[in-house]
């Protein structure tokens, strides 16, 4: 029998749609799949502003005051 490939992207929106199903345990949902609560939370944050991709972002700052001028 082959293994079932999943990729990462599919992980993180079954556990939104888990987590958001009525009397859902978010901290245990979290346990399950292996993520720390500050993750998860931010994941559904994520999808509730219309982010649904929940892909990796960028650590980059995004601007830098004290930059000097090219």
């Amino acid at each position: 029998m082959p293994w079932n490939e999943v990729s990462v992207m599919d992980q993180r929106r079954e556990f939104v749609w888990l987590a958001m199903q009525e009397g859902a345990n978010r901290r245990e949902l979290c346990r399950r799949f292996g993520i720390s609560p500050d993750v998860g939370y931010k994941w559904l944050r994520r999808w509730q502003a219309g982010d649904h991709e929940l892909a990796d972002q960028p650590r980059r700052p995004k601007r830098m005051p004290r930059r000097s001028e090219a």
